[in-house]
C-alpha cells in the first residue's frame, strides 16, 4: 500500500498551506476526513509542542502510517501571552475571529509601538511508522495591528502587521506567507527532517 501523510486537521486554509509546502515529498497529504478519522481529541497541554505531540498520536493510534499534527496560535505579550495554547478556544470555540481580533484590538488600547508585540507560533509534530515521533517549531514575529486588514488566510492573520512588508499576515500572497510563516517555516524544518526518514523508492520509510 502507497505510503501517506495523514495530517491531523479539519481547516481547509490550512490544509492549502501544509499541501503547498509538502507537494514535493511526492507523497499524497490528507485531512483527517479525507483519511476516514473522526476523532474529539482534547487538547489539555500546556505548551504548543505538547499538544501537536497529543494530536499526532492520538490519530496515529488508528491510522498508523505518518502522522502529522500542528499546534498553533498567536502569543501577544502585552496580555501575557495571551491567548497562546488556547487561540483556537479564546472566548469560546464558536466565537467569530472577528469578535476575537477585535477583543485583541480592544484589550491593547493605549499600547504603542514595540509594547505590541505579538508572534505566530507553530510547532509540529510527526509520528512515525515505528511510532518514533520528530517536532519542530518557528514563529513568525510582528505586533498587533491598529485594526484589522486583509482578507486571505484565516484567525488572527488580520492583525498580526509585519513591519519588513508594511502589512499584516492576511494581506501576504500565498507565496509569501509559506516563505515567512510560522507554518510555513515550521513545515519546511519537518519536510527536510521527513526527506531523511523517507526512502523515496515507492514512497516508502526508510
Amino acid at each position: 500500500m502507497e505510503q501517506k501523510i495523514i495530517f491531523a486537521t479539519g481547516n481547509q486554509g490550512k490544509m492549502r498551506e501544509i499541501r503547498a509546502i509538502l507537494s514535493d515529498l511526492g507523497l499524497p497529504v490528507l485531512s483527517m476526513k479525507e483519511a476516514g478519522v473522526s476523532l474529539d481529541i482534547t487538547e489539555d497541554g500546556t505548551s504548543f509542542a505538547e499538544n501537536a505531540r497529543i494530536k499526532a498520536r492520538a490519530v496515529w493510534e488508528h491510522t498508523g502510517g505518518i502522522v502529522l499534527a500542528d499546534d498553533s496560535g498567536l502569543a501577544v505579550d502585552y496580555i501575557g501571552g495571551e491567548p497562546g495554547v488556547y487561540s483556537a478556544r479564546y472566548m469560546g470555540e464558536d466565537t467569530s475571529y472577528e469578535i476575537k481580533n477585535r477583543n485583541i484590538i480592544d484589550r491593547l488600547f493605549g499600547a504603542e509601538g514595540k509594547e505590541r508585540s505579538a508572534r505566530f507560533v507553530c510547532n509540529i509534530a510527526a509520528v512515525l511508522p515505528d511510532g518514533r515521533v520528530i517536532q519542530t517549531e518557528a514563529y513568525m514575529e510582528g505586533v498587533i495591528a491598529k485594526e484589522p486588514a486583509g482578507t486571505g488566510g484565516f484567525g488572527y492573520d488580520p492583525i498580526l502587521y509585519l513591519p519588513e512588508f508594511g502589512k499584516t499576515s492576511a494581506e501576504l500572497t500565498m507565496e509569501e506567507k509559506n516563505r515567512i510563516s510560522h507554518r510555513g517555516k515550521a513545515l519546511e524544518a519537518m519536510k527536510s527532517a521527513l526527506k531523511q526518514e523517507i526512502a523515496v523508492t515507492g514512497g516508502r520509510m526508510a
